[in-house]
């Protein structure tokens, strides 16, 4: 039985062997080299012919040249043989070169246009989808359909022409001989029938397992340190080489179809050389038939055969191209968030920014879960209501104003968070910036009103530079100063090429106070009318975050800024603070306001605080009476 986490990482079944509207839309990728399409073809028909002219000398040889003993006649045969078979390389060779140059540019294409589409996809679809499976669209289901571009149509129709000149040559030549060679077509495609099926679950094998082992290794090399700290690597190799296994397993089953498809096609190949033979040999007594046209038949049916099992193949490998595409065209036609746009319209500039620096949000009433569709089922059939994240949540954060958010884990203070920048959308109620409803807005223009500096920071790898600036375009001095106002410059100044040093993969290479600081540099930056801070103090030493609230204090003048605190004691000066428990505000009001309630903000603050009212406060006491 498959474990839970397998079957998350289970591909889906295969669709068609052949669907029509998915070929037309994959055609639409080669359209703009059609000019490469037309020359393939070009070439392949060119050694489609040629395929015919040795056939053809060598019964002229036999039946002409060497009962009249003319050797010239015969040199000149073979001159023409050679000057065939070289223009048949140079013709294949042009055919190669030119079909992999459309898979390549094909697949350019696509993959280009995956990853604008993956970057346009709401936060709710990685939700729900393993990163793992992702990649395997981007990567493998892509290289299946250069396979198909390369090795396939183009080559496909070169072999239909081929059999087709072939078979109206042997016709023409002698319908007899055809008949006999011919009469073992039947068998092949019961033969090949047989394989396609076989070979069909073979592939599926192989995709679930490379699907699966790609799943695996993003999940546990991300999570190496936890691996390592917990000492748990001989049994996540152990996990490892059981996926490895299964994948070789796999492959092996599809080498056993082909390792006994190919020599049965042999055999039906040999078979109709000596149905050929046996049908000739008595004309040939008779003086019916020359040896020239045997001769000739032979290495006719010996041509017929190959693009014919060549076709065979190609069958296979048009399933799963069909397979890759039904995928790829899926996750293409994933809704993109909201009313998201191309990345190029970003094009706030700093004076726009400035100029709309006062920002008024506002929660109306709002409702949210994060099952959405048990939501809908809610709605339209009178199910159970869904577990509420937040519920009714309404407060107003003005220019100028920190409203703080402060409650236990799971409250739903990232959840409002999270609303604000779009990442979903609420059931119930609406949110507004500056009286307009965010749903309202391009999502582009409401983020680019927001400086986000989150507790988990996220740095690409790449220089310090270009992590601050991200999509500001800021001049060196604009950059160094941003910098300068949270203390980061002194951090790099000691990295060994300052704004040109490269970090690691997620800022690996630096310390997380070190990353914290690029991360407040960045939104500062920014220059945001509004500013969103999750506990943006808490991976800094007590001198930089002393630093960092003096900036801090500069920065947030005359701006709106949202803080969620777990530490209280850095959201003591909010205008106001808002109290979630389980997705509701319980209570509202400035620090000293709320300690004068002496209700749940009063209790928590003295538990992180130390500071004990007249009576004892336990962790489970303070628990259960939030």
């Amino acid at each position: 039985m498959s474990s839970p986490v397998t079957e998350y990482h289970e591909e889906d079944a295969l669709g068609k062997a052949y669907d029509g509207r998915l070929m037309r839309r994959l055609l639409r990728y080669a359209r703009p080299y059609s000019w490469l399409v037309a020359s393939s073809l070009s070439l392949l028909a060119v050694e489609g012919v040629l395929q015919l002219v040795g056939p053809l000398l060598t019964q002229r040889v036999i039946d002409v040249a060497l009962p009249a003993r003319d050797v010239v006649a015969a040199g000149r045969m073979a001159a023409l043989l050679a000057a065939a078979l070289s223009f048949s390389f140079v013709a294949s060779y042009g055919e190669t070169l030119l079909t992999s140059l459309l898979g390549q540019r094909v697949m350019r294409d696509l993959r280009h246009e995956l990853f604008a589409h993956l970057q346009r996809l709401p936060v709710a679809f990685f939700d729900r989808n393993p990163v793992g499976r992702l990649i395997t669209r981007v990567t493998s289901d892509v290289e299946s359909l250069n396979e198909l571009f390369t090795a396939g149509v183009v080559s496909g129709m070169g072999d239909l022409f081929t059999l087709v000149a072939i078979s109206v040559l042997m016709i023409s030549i002698d319908w007899r001989l055809a008949l006999a060679s011919f009469a073992v077509i039947p068998f092949i495609w019961m033969t090949s029938t047989v394989f396609q099926r076989s070979v069909r679950a073979a592939y599926r094998e192989i995709r679930t397992r490379i699907a699966r082992i790609n799943a695996y290794l993003q999940e546990h090399i991300t999570g190496m340190r936890i691996v390592q700290l917990f000492g748990r690597e001989r049994e996540e190799l152990t996990r490892f080489d059981r996926l490895n296994r299964d994948h070789l397993d796999a492959h092996l089953k599809s080498i056993r179809v082909y390792a006994l498809y190919f020599p049965a096609i042999e055999i039906l190949t040999t078979v109709a050389l000596a149905s050929l033979i046996v049908a000739g040999a008595r004309r040939v007594e008779i003086g019916a038939l020359t040896v020239g046209t045997v001769a000739a038949f032979l290495q006719l049916v010996r041509r017929f055969f190959d693009p014919l099992q060549d076709l065979s193949d190609k069958y296979n490998m048009l399933q799963q191209a069909m397979a890759a595409s039904e995928r790829i065209f899926k996750l293409l036609d994933t809704p993109v968030a909201h009313d998201a746009t191309a990345i190029a319209r970003l094009t706030t500039t700093a004076e726009q920014r400035r100029a709309s620096r006062e920002v008024t949000v506002e929660f109306h009433d709002v409702w949210f879960a994060y099952d959405i569709a048990h939501v809908a089922r809610a709605t339209t059939s009178g199910e159970q209501s869904p577990e509420w994240i937040l519920k009714g949540v309404s407060f107003r954060a003005k220019p100028g104003q920190t409203v703080a958010l402060v409650g236990h884990t799971g409250a739903g203070k990232t959840t409002i968070v999270n609303l604000l920048l779009r990442f979903y959308d609420p059931q119930r109620g609406r949110i507004t910036v500056n009286g307009v409803d965010i749903r309202e807005m391009p999502v582009d223009e409401l983020r680019s009103l927001i400086g986000y500096v989150q507790q988990d920071i996220f740095l690409f790898a790449g220089d310090v530079a270009s992590n601050i600036r991200l999509s500001n375009p800021l001049s060196d001095e604009d950059l160094a100063k941003a910098a300068a106002r949270v203390g980061a410059d002194r951090i790099i100044r000691r990295f060994p090429e300052g704004y040109a040093h490269v970090l690691g993969e997620r800022g690996a290479s630096i310390s997380v106070g070190e990353r914290q600081l690029l991360s407040f540099a960045r939104a500062i930056a920014a220059d945001p009318a509004l500013l969103i801070l999750d506990e943006a103090t808490s991976a800094v030493d007590s001198e930089i975050e002393a630093e960092i609230q003096r900036a801090l204090a500069i920065l947030m003048t005359g701006r709106t800024t949202i803080a969620i605190a777990h530490r209280l004691s850095t959201i003591v000066g909010a205008d106001e603070i808002l109290v979630l428990h389980h997705g509701q505000v319980r209570e509202r009001g400035t620090h000293r306001e709320l300690m004068a309630r002496a209700g749940l903000y009063e209790r928590l603050y003295r538990l992180q605080t130390g500071v004990m009212s007249g009576r004892a406060e336990s962790p489970r006491a303070l628990a259960s009476g939030m």
